[in-house]
């Protein structure tokens, strides 16, 4: 196999929805009793039968979280450049039909917004903007890397699409990891949802997690965003044999995975399938019995007692305090969010409510000039 792409090319959508379909609670209950699983085995922990075991499923998976990361949650928080973009999405608030005040960070605002999330203990930062080559590009990237490296523990990015020379540059630079959700495995609803624009090139995304591992990037955080197509469960099906794919061939990168739900935002669209809380809980428990050692990160598109809730579970990574727009923590609040947030508590508050639940809060991991 050359990438993934090819394996993506051999799996049958609607027959793995029809597989997912038909499963029962005994072919659950045949899964949570082996000892070791093969990647087909997911599918009925997938399925609408295995919500009837919600409670067992938690149970393994706190108990296979602790086991690998102890009783800590790491907390970050993203950190909005600019919200340009070169594509038409159909579920984004920064979409380029929309006519929205743009906004790209200068050097000196950069600073100001770091400062203020430094302020409050966040010292993994994950640098988020829209899709535009010229405006926020390579360059734009590697100066803004250079700017805050030594302020912050970790740096990862969620930008557009890159070539492996272009992340090799930034990893020389200080980049620790790179997000890309592939939003919806469907091509049809993918190319529904994308109607133009460099986003709206399918492959190019799909095999950017392969580019990312060939740049030797420390972290490589992928996932989907429900709602998009109109079976998350098969959606699930694919993120998992994309994980299964890259850890065994680009085994020296580390994985995360989010599993996103469609969130309001400006002339956004109304999602194709709904994902409840419950549901949306046993899927994260699925992923983390069959990949104990990936983690699991929890944005702020939750609510307040759904993250309290499942944090103690098996969430290794907790966004807190986050701001959608670029100069939202203090340079400038009025440019549109990519999206509302749910929970819209501090860092600190987040802290002291996990910490009822056993939680220890993890600001940092170390300091830059004790070398990485």
């Amino acid at each position: 196999m050359n990438s993934f792409q090819d394996i993506w090319k051999n799996i049958q959508w609607n027959e793995i929805a029809n597989l997912i379909f038909k499963c029962n609670e005994n072919d659950v209950k045949l899964v949570l009793s082996k000892k070791s699983f093969y990647l087909n085995d997911i599918i009925p922990i997938l399925s609408k039968a295995a919500g009837l075991y919600l409670e067992k499923l938690s149970q393994i998976a706190q108990k296979l979280t602790q086991i690998r990361f102890g009783k800590t949650i790491r907390f970050f928080a993203p950190l909005y450049l600019s919200n340009f973009c070169a594509n038409d999405c159909t579920y984004c608030g920064f979409s380029m039909k929309n006519k929205i005040r743009r906004k790209v960070l200068n050097s000196e605002e950069v600073l100001k917004e770091c400062h203020e999330l430094l302020k409050n203990n966040i010292n993994h930062v994950l640098l988020v903007s829209g899709e535009h080559d010229k405006i926020a590009g390579i360059n734009y990237f590697s100066k803004i890397i250079l700017l805050i490296r030594k302020q912050f523990s970790s740096i990862l990015m969620e930008v557009q699409p890159l070539s492996t020379q272009n992340y090799s540059v930034l990893k020389n630079l200080g980049l620790d990891g790179v997000v890309v959700y592939q939003e919806t495995y469907d091509i049809e609803s993918y190319k529904k949802n994308h109607i133009y624009g460099k986003k709206r090139d399918f492959f190019w995304r799909l095999n950017t997690p392969e580019r990312i591992a060939q740049a030797n990037i420390e972290k490589i955080g992928l996932g989907i965003l429900v709602g998009l197509s109109d079976n998350w469960r098969v959606d699930c099906y694919f993120l998992a044999c994309h994980i299964s794919y890259l850890r065994k061939l680009y085994w020296k990168s580390n994985y995360s995975i989010s599993i996103l739900r469609l969130r309001p935002c400006l002339n956004g669209m109304q999602p194709y399938s709904i994902m409840t809380d419950r549901e949306l809980l046993q899927i994260m428990c699925a992923f983390r019995i069959f990949f104990p050692e990936i983690e699991i990160s929890l944005s702020t598109r939750e609510s307040a007692t759904f993250r309290d809730h499942v944090s103690p579970i098996l969430a290794n990574n907790i966004s807190a305090g986050s701001k959608t727009n670029p100069g939202g923590y203090i340079t400038s609040k009025t440019e549109l969010e990519q999206f509302y947030p749910q929970d819209n508590r501090s860092p600190k508050e987040v802290s002291n409510a996990l910490k009822k639940y056993g939680l220890s809060s993890v600001w940092k991991d170390w300091d830059y000039y004790l070398g990485r």
